[in-house]
C-alpha cells in the first residue's frame, strides 16, 4: 500500500501566504514549473510519506507513480464553492488556492494518465466563468497546454442560477442528465435514521417537492457525476475552513460537489427543534411562517411569482429580526442533525460506488487528499470565511482520519462534533477499519501527539455564530486554547 490509512502527514510553510520561488529549481519538474511555497510544501509531504524514497531528489522522482499508474483516469475535486467571498476578503481564504493545484498538476503528469479532469459543482449562484479567471486557473490551464499538456476543467452543475437573489430563476440541464450516474443507498443511507413519513428535508433556494422525490423511507438517491465515478484515481483538495451548517469543511465535505444537482443533497429539516426538524434551536412562529413562504418561493414557477414571494420572505425576516429572532434559516447551527449525514453517504458512494450505480463490497477507486489550509477559513464560512494564517498543508488517503487531525488543528474537539465524530461509526460501507486513537500523526517527518500539534502549530479558529455555544456540541464541549493544551 502506498501509504497507510491511519497516517495524516502535516507539513509548515516558512510564512503564510502563497507566492512564488523562482530561487529555487526542481530536478523532477520542467523549466516551465512554477516553484512556489505550495510547491516546496506538497514536495515535503510526498517526502515525508515516503513515496518513491529511493529516488527522491533526482530527475526520475515519480511520487505519485505508485497511485497513479500510466494509462489511468485521474480527477482533482477543488474546493470552488464560488466566485467570491461575501465577507470581502477576498478568495485566499474561500477556494482551493490555484498553486496549490498547479503544484499537484505536476506530479500527476510525472505519473503519465490518460486524462486529467479538474472539477466541482459549486452552489447554484456561482459565475463559473467569472471564478477560473479571477482565481488563476484559466491562466494555469493555458501554461500546461502550451507545454503540450492537456488538463480539462468541468463545471459539473446540472442545475445554475441566473443571478444570487431568491427571486432569480434556476436554468435547467446545463449537462447531459447522460454525464450523471443515480445512485439509491436505501436503508443503508445515515439519512434513514432521521426519515419520518415527511422528513421535511430541506436545501436553501431549492424546490422542496424534489427533495421529496430523492429522499424518503428506504430510498435515498444522489446524482453523481459519471467523470468522478468513472475515474481511477480521485484526489480531494480541499480547503480547509469553518462550516456554519457542519462545523468544518475539509477532506470530509469537500466531495460534496461531486453531486450534480444539489436538490438531492438535504442540508437541514425544516422546523425548529421543538418540532422534529433541526434547521433551529427550539420553535418560533415566525420562523415557521418564513420558512412557508421560502418553500412557496422555491416552488413557484413564474419570475413575477418568485419575486413577489421572495418580497415576502425579506419583510417577514425584518420583521423578525425587529422581534429579536436571530437569521438562521437555514439550518445553519450545532443541532444540525442532516448535513453530516449526507456527506458521509456521499463519502460511501466515492470509494464503494461502481460505474453501473450499484455499491460494490470492496473500494471500487483510489482517493488521495490534500488539503490546502495555508491559508484557511474561519467565522462564517463557506461562504463568508475570514482568513487564518495556518501555514499547513495535510495529506493522506483516509478522509475520517485526516479531518479529525484538521479539527485539532483548529481547536476543537472532534468528539464533539458530529461530522468527524460519526465518520468512525460502523456501517456495512466502512470509511475506517481504525480507531481515532490509532492515527498517528506526523509533522515535518517526526511523529507528534494531538496535543503538541495542536499547542506547536495549531490556533483556536473563531467558530461561526451557530457553533458558538460550545458547552452544547455533543456529549462533549469543543476544547477552546485557554480550557486545554490538548483539543483532541
Amino acid at each position: 500500500m502506498f501509504m497507510k490509512p491511519n497516517r495524516v502527514f502535516c507539513a509548515k510553510v516558512h510564512d503564510a501566504v502563497y507566492a512564488p520561488r523562482p530561487d529555487i529549481a526542481l530536478p523532477e519538474l520542467p523549466n516551465w514549473a512554477k516553484v512556489t511555497t505550495a510547491l516546496l510544501c506538497l514536495r515535503s509531504l510526498f517526502s515525508q510519506a515516503g513515496l518513491d524514497r529511493t529516488k527522491q531528489d533526482g530527475v526520475d522522482w515519480n511520487p505519485l507513480g505508485d497511485i497513479i499508474h500510466e494509462g489511468e483516469k485521474v480527477v482533482v475535486k477543488p474546493n470552488w464553492v464560488y466566485h467570491h467571498n461575501r465577507s470581502g476578503h477576498g478568495l485566499d481564504c474561500l477556494i482551493t488556492h490555484t498553486s496549490v493545484i498547479e503544484a499537484l498538476l505536476h506530479y500527476v503528469v510525472k505519473a503519465r494518465p490518460k486524462s486529467i479532469l479538474i472539477c466541482d459543482a459549486p452552489v447554484q449562484g456561482c459565475n463559473f466563468d467569472a471564478l477560473m479567471a479571477s482565481s488563476g486557473v484559466s491562466d494555469m490551464v493555458e501554461r500546461f497546454t502550451v507545454n503540450g499538456v492537456k488538463v480539462q476543467v468541468e463545471d459539473l452543475r446540472l442545475t445554475v442560477r441566473r443571478g444570487e437573489k431568491l427571486s432569480d430563476q434556476g436554468i435547467e440541464d446545463c449537462r447531459p442528465i447522460e454525464n450523471y450516474i443515480l445512485y439509491d443507498l436505501g436503508r443503508d443511507s445515515i439519512l434513514e435514521g432521521i426519515t419520518s413519513d415527511d422528513p421535511g428535508f430541506r436545501i436553501t433556494m431549492y424546490n422542496p417537492d424534489l427533495l421529496k422525490r430523492t429522499h424518503a423511507h428506504g430510498r435515498h438517491q444522489y446524482l453523481i457525476a459519471r467523470e468522478v465515478m468513472e475515474a481511477d484515481v480521485m484526489i480531494n483538495v480541499p480547503k480547509l475552513k469553518t462550516h456554519k451548517k457542519a462545523c468544518i469543511t475539509g477532506a470530509l465535505k469537500n466531495v460534496v460537489g461531486i453531486n450534480g444537482h444539489k436538490g438531492y443533497l438535504p442540508h437541514h429539516r425544516k422546523g425548529g427543534s421543538l418540532r422534529e426538524g433541526d434547521c433551529y434551536r427550539g420553535n418560533s412562529l415566525m420562523k415557521t411562517f418564513i420558512e412557508e413562504a421560502l418553500d412557496a418561493t422555491n416552488r413557484a414557477q413564474s419570475t413575477g411569482g418568485r419575486g413577489a414571494l421572495a418580497c415576502v420572505v425579506r419583510a417577514g425576516m425584518a420583521v423578525a429580526k425587529l422581534l429579536g429572532e436571530d437569521d438562521n434559516y437555514d439550518g445553519s447551527w450545532y443541532g444540525n442533525d442532516t448535513v453530516w449525514r449526507m456527506t458521509m453517504d456521499l463519502q460511501r458512494l466515492l470509494h464503494y460506488g461502481s460505474s453501473d450505480g450499484t455499491l460494490s463490497d470492496q473500494v471500487q477507486r483510489k482517493v488521495i487528499t490534500l488539503t490546502d489550509a495555508i491559508i484557511a477559513g474561519e467565522g462564517d464560512g463557506p461562504l463568508s470565511p475570514v482568513p487564518t494564517g495556518l501555514g499547513m498543508m495535510t495529506l493522506g488517503i483516509n478522509p475520517p482520519a485526516l479531518e479529525w487531525v484538521h479539527a485539532i488543528l483548529m481547536g476543537l474537539d472532534p468528539r464533539g462534533i458530529a461530522l468527524t465524530r460519526e465518520a468512525f461509526m460502523p456501517h456495512r460501507y466502512p470509511l475506517v477499519d481504525f480507531s481515532p486513537e490509532q492515527i498517528v500523526i506526523k509533522m515535518d517527518g517526526q511523529e507528534v501527539s494531538a496535543g503538541s500539534l495542536f499547542a506547536l502549530h495549531g490556533r483556536k479558529f473563531c467558530l461561526p455564530s451557530g457553533w458558538q455555544t460550545t458547552s452544547e456540541i455533543g456529549d462533549q464541549p469543543i476544547s477552546s486554547r485557554e480550557e486545554s493544551s490538548e483539543p483532541a
